[in-house]
């Protein structure tokens, strides 16, 4: 079967096409579990069903564990307040995602391991190293402290980074930059904090209803206050720079190892670090708390803050700077690259298609986007040497998208133009290579595939055509 050539020869390029450049072997993570009787696709269906195996199981065990120490009273008292600032948190972490939003796939698993498994891990070590160190010192006061300062933030940060390294290394391709290590983190976090303030608000009732204690002097209320009004940023907060960790590695060259290596590591003891200062401020004296809370979790919480929506930002200007060059080739009008760098002009789009051809066109749209996105994204990667050995393939899956949901989100994206951008003049045809390629190669370009004519059908992978230059039917 016929197939498009990855490296044909183009008159503009300098000198014919790149070398083959050494044959690049999968790691070992994408080469496991690979079963050639079936196919990976298959052998894939069957890790997600172990997976969802694993986490119910999980989460039968963590529902169980503390239901025994809340009671069901409490359990259920704990569950509707622990609830409460669960929307607030994905919901903010949703809307950083919404340059590229990431599949609910993952977002589903990052909150189902933090609320069962990260969460089972952290209480069964929790519990176990306490008792040790009890039993060896004879202490249980200065146990308890140990294991709340020490033991505590390195084995629940581990456990949530689990799920940050799990979705890098196998959904790689949805793990391209900070903002993806701060959402898949700060969800995990949300999760693993959602059960933590169950066990915390229902033991907090249970002790209200033998002291006899109620309104406002409370534990329940004390408790409430301390960990859903002034804190619920907590967790995530300290997760959140394991994921900026693995998102900057996300974004390093695959020839700078160190850096991948390093910063995941450096970013897990970070967070370990004001895990641990938080949880040890209550032994600081008796403002320790608001000291802690005031000098370091707010300042912190703002700077992360300023730094993803600086990120998303950026994000937004690399849409605008990379996707001229497919309005030149004619995949995208010329005013497109403006309406998708424009969080308003999306939104303005989706509406409209909503509103004139549907629900469905409105989602259609929003894939168009997405899929814009990801296509920017993948050329500044090829054009700063970050590009993988497949990103022809991935660039013409991209463009293939793009194409087929031209009909409904073209009118859509035009009245979003209208609308919020100006009058765009059309380029003059230039050449489709530029310095700065190379997945792996070091020297080259960065080709744009050529699109069909309007009203022409999407040209057949299969057909043996050249990739690059102009189109011809």
């Amino acid at each position: 079967m016929a197939t498009f050539p990855a490296y044909p020869t183009h008159p503009g390029a300098p000198g014919g096409a790149p070398p083959a450049g050494p044959p690049r072997h999968p790691h070992w993570w994408q080469r496991w579990g690979r079963l050639p009787a079936r196919g990976p696709r298959a052998w894939g269906r069957v890790r997600y069903g172990a997976l969802t195996i694993l986490l119910a199981l999980a989460g039968l065990v963590i529902l169980a564990l503390v239901r025994q120490q809340t009671g069901t009273e409490g359990f259920l008292v704990g569950l509707g307040l622990a609830v409460l600032p669960v929307p607030l948190l994905l919901a903010a972490f949703r809307w950083l995602d919404r340059v590229e939003p990431g599949p609910w796939r993952n977002l589903l698993f990052a909150f189902a391991w933090g609320a069962c498994a990260a969460a089972l891990i952290a209480i069964v070590a929790n519990s176990f190293a306490t008792r040790w160190i009890a039993t060896a010192t004879a202490d249980p006061s200065s146990a308890d402290t140990l294991g709340a300062t020490v033991i505590a933030p390195i084995v629940e940060e581990s456990a949530k980074a689990t799920a940050v390294l799990l979705v890098f290394l196998f959904r790689r391709r949805d793990f391209t930059g900070i903002v993806d290590g701060v959402v898949i983190a700060g969800v995990t976090a949300t999760g693993f904090a959602f059960t933590e303030n169950i066990l915390y608000l229902g033991t907090a009732f249970g002790t209200d209803q033998l002291s006899g204690e109620h309104g406002l002097a409370s534990v329940t209320a004390a408790t409430f206050f301390v960990r859903v009004v002034m804190a619920p940023f907590a967790h995530p907060l300290f997760t959140v720079f394991t994921g900026i960790g693995f998102g900057i590695a996300a974004l390093s060259a695959e020839r700078r190892r160190l850096r991948r290596f390093l910063l995941p590591p450096a970013g897990l003891l970070l967070a370990m670090g004001m895990h641990a200062m938080w949880n040890g401020s209550s032994s600081f004296g008796e403002y320790g708390f608001f000291a802690v809370y005031g000098a370091f979790m707010v300042p912190a919480f703002g700077l992360l803050t300023f730094l993803v929506i600086w990120t998303r930002q950026r994000e937004l200007r690399t849409v605008r700077a990379e996707l001229p060059a497919y309005a030149v080739a004619g995949w995208l009008t010329p005013p497109e690259p403006y309406v998708l760098g424009s969080m308003r002009a999306r939104r303005l789009a989706r509406r409209y298609a909503a509103h004139h051809f549907g629900r469905a066109a409105a989602r259609s749209v929003a894939r168009y986007e997405a899929c814009a996105t990801s296509l920017a994204f993948l050329r500044h990667r090829g054009r700063s040497g970050r590009a993988g050995a497949d990103f022809v393939v991935r660039e013409r899956e991209l463009l293939h998208e793009l194409w087929r949901r031209r009909e409904v989100a073209r009118p859509s994206l035009a009245y979003a133009a209208r609308v919020t951008a100006p009058a765009v003049p059309v380029p003059p045809p230039r050449p489709a290579y530029g310095p700065g390629y190379g997945p792996g190669y070091g020297y080259g370009y960065v080709p744009v595939q050529p699109s069909p004519r309007d009203g022409r059908p999407y040209p057949d992978p299969t057909a043996a055509r050249p990739v690059y230059g102009p189109y011809r039917p």
